[in-house]
C-alpha cells in the first residue's frame, strides 16, 4: 500500500511526534492540544450541559472505536501448523479493502480512493481552517492600521509558502513540537485568568434548552476535535510494544477528555453568552496581543503537518510520484472562509463522523462479526447508527448556516 500520511490528531490534538533514525518510535506518542479547541467554549455555549454530555461521550466513543478499527488489522494467518491471529493489515486503505473485497468486482479499489479522499478532504478543511484563523489573528494584531481582510489573508498565505520546500517529515515533526509548545503557553494563560475570574462565575450561562440546530452543529465541532482514527493503525504498528496500545489510547482519551471539559468550562463561566468562536478573542486587551501573537505563531507552525500529508496522499495517489512537488501549491489557493465554527462543524460532520464512528464499527462487525458477542455487536450497531444520524444532521444544519 501507499506510504500512509503522518498522523494529524489523536483525541483532538494535532499528534506532533519526533522520529528517530529506525521504523520504531521510542515513545509512541507526544500530544499536546490542538488549535481548534478553542473553539469548543463557543460551541459548549451552543450546546449547554448536553454539550458537556457529548464532550465526555465523545471521548469514550472515540476511544472505542480507535479500538475496534486496530483490531481490524488483525487477520487469521496458518503458521507451520497452527493458525494464529497476526497484523495483516497496516493502514485505514488495508482495512477498506478487506471489506469490500468480494462485494463486487474493483470494489476494493473505489473503496480506497474513498478513503484517499475523504482523508484528503479532511487535510485541506484543516489547512483552511489554520489560514481563516491566521488571517483572523493577524487582522487583529494590527488593528492600529486597520489592513483590508484579504491583505492579512494574502500575508498568511506569504507565511506559509516554505511549506512548499517541505520534503521530510523530520522538519516537519521540529515545528509541530514548536507548535506544541506556544499552545501549553497560550491554554495556560487563558486557564489563569478564567481561574482569577471566579468571583464571577454563572452556572447560569449553561443551559438545559438549546437551539436544534445550535446543539448539531456544536456536535460537529466536538467530534471534529476527537479524530484521529485515520493515523490509528499505522501508529499502532510503529509501536515497539504493541501491547501498550489500548493503554495509551484510553490514557490519552481520558486526558484530553478532561482537559478538554475543563478548558471549555471555565471559559463559559467566564464570559457566558459573550464567548466568541476563538475564546482568546475575549481576553482584556492587556493580555490580548500576546497571546494573539502566540496563537499566530503556533496557527502558522501547524499547517506545515496537515499541508505535508495531504500532498504526501495527493503525489502518491494520484499522480503516482510523476509530478516531484508540484501539485501541492493548489493548497495555498485555500480562501479562508468566514465563520470559523461553521467549517469545523461542517468538516467535523462529513469526514469525523464517518472515519471516526461509521467506518470503525462497520469494519469491525464485516471483519469480526463471528468473533463478537451480541453487546458487542449492539454497541458497535448504536454507534454506527449515532454517526449517520449526526453526519447527516449536521451537514445539513451547518451548511444551511453557512448559506
Amino acid at each position: 500500500s501507499h506510504p500512509s500520511p503522518p498522523p494529524s490528531s489523536l483525541s483532538g490534538s494535532l499528534l506532533h511526534f519526533c522520529l528517530g533514525d529506525g521504523p520504531k518510535l521510542d515513545s509512541p506518542l507526544l500530544s499536546a492540544p490542538g488549535i481548534f479547541v478553542l473553539g469548543l467554549p463557543f460551541a459548549l455555549v451552543q450546546s449547554g450541559y448536553m454539550g458537556l454530555m457529548v464532550l465526555v461521550l465523545s471521548a469514550w466513543v472515540c476511544n472505542h472505536t480507535g479500538r475496534r478499527l486496530v483490531a481490524c488489522t488483525l487477520g487469521k494467518l496458518k503458521i507451520l501448523i497452527r493458525t494464529s491471529l497476526v497484523r495483516v493489515r497496516h493502514s485505514y486503505q488495508d482495512i477498506m479493502d478487506a471489506c469490500c473485497k468480494g462485494l463486487w468486482p474493483n470494489w476494493s479499489v473505489v473503496g480506497g480512493w474513498m478513503i484517499n479522499i475523504a482523508q484528503v478532504i479532511e487535510l485541506l478543511m484543516t489547512c483552511t481552517l489554520y489560514l481563516l484563523v491566521s488571517t483572523t489573528l493577524l487582522c487583529d494584531s494590527l488593528s492600529a492600521v486597520a489592513p483590508p481582510r484579504s491583505a492579512c489573508s494574502l500575508m498568511s498565505l506569504m507565511f506559509l509558502l516554505p511549506c512548499l520546500l517541505l520534503t521530510d517529515l523530520r522538519p516537519v515533526s521540529v515545528l509541530s513540537l514548536l507548535c506544541s509548545l506556544a499552545h501549553i503557553l497560550i491554554s495556560l494563560l487563558v486557564i489563569l485568568y478564567c481561574l482569577s475570574r471566579a468571583s464571577n462565575w454563572s452556572w447560569s450561562f449553561l443551559s438545559l434548552s438549546v437551539d436544534p440546530e445550535d446543539f448539531i452543529v456544536s456536535v460537529g465541532v466536538i467530534i471534529f476535535s476527537y479524530t484521529s482514527q485515520i493515523f490509528l493503525p499505522p501508529l499502532e504498528g510503529s509501536m515497539e510494544d504493541r501491547g501498550q496500545f489500548d493503554t495509551m489510547l484510553g490514557w490519552t482519551h481520558g486526558v484530553a477528555c478532561i482537559m478538554k471539559t475543563t478548558f471549555s468550562l471555565l471559559a463559559v463561566l467566564t464570559w457566558g453568552p459573550e464567548t466568541s468562536e476563538v475564546i482568546t478573542d475575549n481576553l482584556p486587551p492587556n493580555l490580548r496581543p500576546v497571546v494573539n501573537l502566540c496563537l499566530l505563531a503556533k496557527a502558522l507552525l501547524s499547517y506545515p503537518l496537515p499541508f505535508y500529508a495531504a500532498a504526501e496522499i495527493l503525489q502518491t495517489c494520484l499522480l503516482r510520484g510523476e509530478s516531484d512537488r508540484n501539485l501541492p501549491r493548489l493548497l495555498l489557493s485555500a480562501i479562508p472562509l468566514p465563520r470559523f465554527s461553521l467549517l469545523m462543524g461542517l468538516t467535523g460532520s462529513v469526514t469525523g463522523a464517518a472515519m471516526t464512528l461509521i467506518l470503525p464499527c462497520l469494519f469491525h462487525l464485516k471483519l469480526r462479526w463471528g468473533r463478537l458477542a451480541v453487546q458487542d455487536r449492539l454497541i458497535d450497531v448504536s454507534i454506527l447508527s449515532l454517526g449517520v444520524v449526526c453526519s447527516v444532521a449536521g451537514v445539513v444544519c451547518s451548511v444551511k448556516r453557512m448559506l
